[in-house]
């Protein structure tokens, strides 16, 4: 947690309503997401209880598991979910544009012009927290290797032909989820925290509910005090009115509610088995619907909490970056879209040492840029980095010509002399980065007078290639400026080598390709 955000926090907990860490949005908004909420079983992880899902606000569908121990209805509900949300993954995959690329020969080095395609836009699922993240990621690697009745050696138990499919998909976008500043698939509570802090710590943030009472109190009403009503408040039956956001459920409706439903519904079928009578068959539909409502009350404020934090963050504008961000989701569904199409196998149970050095170092990069990137867009951002140092903000107050003749011709290299009221760590010698300047300008601290409250630093780029500095390369006396003690380019990570090119000793060569673990193996 930065210094900021704690600050927030205090402040939040004082004045009783969250307050701002962001001054813009630092997530893309998909114009039609798809809101998500799942449910699992309690006592089995991963195992499917309900989601309920939909683009529109007034339109929500929920798909359930009667009998979540019955391995013919959890693979229903699957294929049910699958025809929901696969449609939509795909709908976008159509509509595409031409990059034009300049690509080198790695043998003969000559530059070609190459054209590949890209998604005009992506989908994006929006879910309640980060648990649900992990669920939807258990869900995808129990299905993705699941044989269909189309595969030569099907199996006992096979799949309806889309549940395969339905966990590639899911487990590319967990696993994306997982890349720093990425949109494909959000849970609402990280996005919320990013931008607002409350009084209550991170793992309070994950109810949803709880997490949106620090927005908009009511008068007299303090967001703590909101929050805790909304956590454990409950009807006369001892049924929470506000349940969690999901994938779990309440002890308390598991035991009251949930188990009677499903065992009336259980009752139901096995009377249906043995008479197959009109009144046996009405029975078995009241209790569905029992079931179906049951779980339905459970879900629909935690619906209603999702579009509502939608809400709020679309109060915020875009940040200036977010289209660079969301395109680089663009590639990365567009990646997805063309392997599935060429038929290649689903993504391994374990990834080989390259694929996961590779993801890794992914990763790291697209965090620094992520940080870089807020920073430049966002004043509050960058008022975290000026907080510990790593940044300083102030007004020119003299710029000195000065040059360096040390090479054929002298080169400028003026002095400015900053006054600010911040703390950085001026070390002498230290490299410092003008941001949101037009050119990646550099210099270097030559000393600081914390008595004065100046720094004086030495501009070495960025003012042309001419023997005076261009004009407008340099601020004027007045001028605010903000410099940065961190790259405002992040380094490009050394390339890795190919997996037939890594030592045994990481997983190469000899022993063969990785195998895939089949059906049963992957399902235990």
């Amino acid at each position: 947690m930065s210094l900021l955000s704690t600050l927030a926090r205090l402040e939040a907990v004082r004045s009783g309503h969250a307050e701002p860490l962001a001054t813009v949005r630092h997530r893309h908004l998909s114009d039609r997401p798809m809101v998500l909420i799942p449910l699992a079983a309690a006592g089995e992880a991963g195992a499917p209880l309900a989601v309920l899902l939909g683009t529109e606000r007034d339109a929500p569908r929920l798909h359930l598991v009667p009998q979540p121990l019955n391995r013919g209805q959890r693979f229903e509900f699957l294929a049910d979910f699958a025809a929901e949300l696969v449609p939509y993954l795909e709908s976008y995959g159509a509509e595409v544009e031409q990059i034009e690329r300049t690509e080198k020969d790695p043998e003969t080095g000559e530059k070609t012009q190459t054209f590949r395609e890209l998604c005009a836009d992506a989908p994006q699922l929006i879910v309640p927290n980060s648990g649900s993240v992990q669920h939807l990621a258990l869900l995808g690697r129990s299905t993705r290797f699941r044989r269909t009745a189309e595969d030569p050696d099907p199996g006992p138990y096979p799949a309806p032909t889309r549940v395969p499919l339905l966990g590639r998909w899911l487990t590319h976008l967990t696993e994306r989820a997982q890349v720093p500043g990425s949109s494909l698939l959000l849970p609402m509570t990280g996005l919320l925290a990013r931008h607002w802090a409350t009084g209550q710590s991170h793992l309070e943030d994950q109810h949803l509910g709880a997490q949106l009472a620090w927005h908009e109190p009511p008068s007299g009403v303090g967001g703590a005090e909101l929050a805790t009503r909304v956590e454990t408040e409950r009807d006369a039956a001892g049924q929470l009115l506000h349940p969690p956001a999901g994938p779990a459920t309440d002890p308390a409706f598991d035991a009251r509610v949930l188990a009677p439903a499903i065992t009336r519904h259980d009752t139901a079928l096995a009377a249906l088995a043995a008479a197959q009578d009109d009144p046996a068959r009405l029975r078995v539909k009241q209790t569905a619907e029992e079931l179906h409502a049951a779980l339905l009350r459970v879900l629909l404020p935690t619906w209603q909490d999702v579009w509502r934090g939608l809400d709020l963050l679309r109060t915020l504008p875009p940040a200036a970056h977010l289209a660079e961000r969301w395109e680089g989701d663009r590639w990365s569904y567009t990646g997805h879209r063309d392997r599935l199409a060429a038929g290649e196998p689903p993504q391994p149970k374990q990834d080989d040492a390259v694929t996961a050095a590779r993801k890794l170092a992914q990763r790291e990069r697209e965090q620094a840029r992520l940080d870089v990137q807020e920073a430049l867009d966002d004043p509050l951002a960058m008022a975290g980095h000026r907080l510990s140092g790593e940044a300083f903000a102030g007004v020119v107050t003299e710029v000195v010509p000065e040059y360096d003749t040390s090479g054929r011709s002298p080169k400028p290299r003026p002095l400015l002399v900053i006054r600010t009221t911040d703390r950085p760590h001026a070390d002498p010698g230290r490299k410092v980065y003008r941001a949101n300047h037009s050119s990646a300008q550099e210099a270097v601290i030559v000393g600081s007078d914390q008595a004065a409250g100046t720094v004086t630093v030495r501009v070495l780029n960025g003012m042309g290639r001419k023997k005076e500095p261009e004009p407008g390369s340099l601020p004027e006396p007045g001028e605010r400026i903000v410099l940065t003690l961190f790259e405002l380019t992040p380094r490009q990570s050394a390339p890795l080598p190919e997996p037939d090119d890594t030592p045994w000793t990481h997983g190469g060569p000899p022993g063969g390709s990785d195998r895939s673990p089949t059906a049963t193996e992957e399902w235990e």
